[in-house]
């Protein structure tokens, strides 16, 4: 259906503007104490609570050859020391048919965590508690005759991050503990490597600053016999002008890859490939 898609990107577009405004960026720490989240987002993990919306070609037995698909989602501090946090991890994460000219909604995800996040010079820890739950799209429902399979599950994650200079290296893992399907295996392992360039490639005047970015992330399911989901994406990403590369929001413009197990709950058994472009907005 074409509404849901048209009332996600007016609230990518209201978001993005939010961006911009005075009150979106950050404001400074208090003597050492971070203004933002300790354990910055990871780039390329296709359920990473984020705001973005892409178009993609896609390469799967049951899903469109075209996708919009959309993410909004944010982590939002509640604790904020000098070298932990804890806060709250929420995002949706939805995909509509764009060669239907109802651009029909197939899935949506939901997820919601609480990380706790630790620091110790260029080391960052993530140990987070979620919850996701999946759901198709009625017409897809419809038109496609398909049903629904009640995924939804509990896990808790553990991620250690190394910063080196430009370079961001990252590993762990997570145990679904709570699940359905019954059958759902429950170790997945997790990794990394992104790259965020320290310099500027262009400037536009005291607006913004931009720089390239690159990441590859991977996932390795037990549920698919330890078969791996590779995650790329490369571009540009533009920031508070006044800020470093990890500070203030930052909005990019990136070309997106995924191949392996699909990232979109309802199909999670299904093996995908795609390929597109895309939005993002972190504040």
């Amino acid at each position: 259906m074409r509404a849901p898609f048209a009332v996600a990107a007016r609230w990518f577009t209201l978001a993005t503007l939010a961006a911009f405004a005075p009150a979106a960026a950050q404001t400074p720490g208090r003597s050492g104490v971070p203004s933002g989240p300790v354990f910055l987002p990871l780039l390329a993990d296709p359920k990473e609570p984020q705001f973005f919306a892409a178009y993609l070609w896609e390469r799967s037995p049951r899903l469109a050859p075209r996708l919009g698909s959309v993410g909004f989602g944010q982590t939002i501090v509640l604790v904020n020391a000098r070298t932990w946090q804890v806060a709250i991890a929420a995002a949706v994460f939805s995909q509509f048919n764009l060669a239907r000219p109802t651009a029909d909604l197939m899935n949506t995800d939901y997820r919601v965590g609480i990380p706790l996040t630790y620091r110790h010079a260029g080391v960052t820890t993530r140990l987070q508690l979620y919850h996701q739950s999946s759901h198709l799209g009625d017409e897809y429902m419809v038109h496609a005759n398909a049903q629904r399979v009640d995924l939804t599950f509990e896990a808790a994650e553990l991620l250690v991050s190394q910063r080196l200079a430009a370079w961001r290296v990252y590993g762990g893992g997570e145990y679904v503990f709570t699940h359905s399907p019954a059958d759902l295996k429950p170790g997945v392992l997790h990794g990394g490597l992104e790259y965020r360039q320290t310099g500027v490639l262009l400037h536009l005047g005291r607006l913004a600053a931009g720089r390239v970015v690159a990441a590859l992330d991977a996932k390795s399911f037990q549920d698919r016999g330890w078969d791996v989901g590779w995650s790329g994406v490369t571009g540009l990403e533009l920031g508070d002008a006044l800020a470093g590369p990890d500070g203030g929001w930052r909005w990019s413009v990136l070309v997106r890859a995924y191949t392996g197990p699909a990232p979109y709950g309802e199909f999670f058994r299904d093996r995908v490939a795609s390929l597109g472009v895309g939005l993002g907005l972190a504040l």
